[in-house]
């Protein structure tokens, strides 16, 4: 478990990630970790699952974190995020947008591209899209 989270029952979707510490705006939560994958294989893997925990690093690699993740493969998406992902040197990393104290669930905009299928939300955000894509 990566230091200042832990994993437990989410109201947005089966297990999330929460807040064991504070982070300060801006300052960086947690690096998701994984195996490193080809975005060939992504497809591989994806057949048959109901639930993934691969993020996209560039255009060829890719991170699983469904075998050996440190809790940051359990961020929820939430239309009002409270982290951002950036990817740097070919690590992706998470930062707060606002501070976040201890308790709170860790949740970030997955914004899912225009072209995949449309994904029902259920992060009962005020901003709720209704759906976990972008906006058209």
């Amino acid at each position: 478990m990566a230091p200042g989270i832990t994993v437990r029952s989410s109201t947005i979707d089966g297990q999330g990630c929460f807040a064991t510490a504070r982070f300060l705006k801006g300052r960086k939560i947690a690096e998701y970790v994984g195996e490193r994958i080809s975005r060939r294989e992504i497809a591989r893997r994806l057949r048959g699952r109901r639930r993934i925990h691969i993020c996209a690093v560039d255009s060829y690699w890719a991170i699983d974190g469904s075998r050996m993740g440190n809790g940051t493969q359990f961020i929820n998406h939430s239309c009002e995020p409270n982290c951002n992902l950036r990817i740097i040197r070919g690590h992706i990393l998470f930062f707060a947008l606002r501070d976040i104290e201890p308790g709170e669930e860790i949740v970030l905009d997955y914004e899912y591209s225009y072209h995949s299928d449309r994904k029902q939300c259920s992060c009962g955000s005020r901003k709720c899209r209704g759906k976990i894509n972008k906006l058209e």
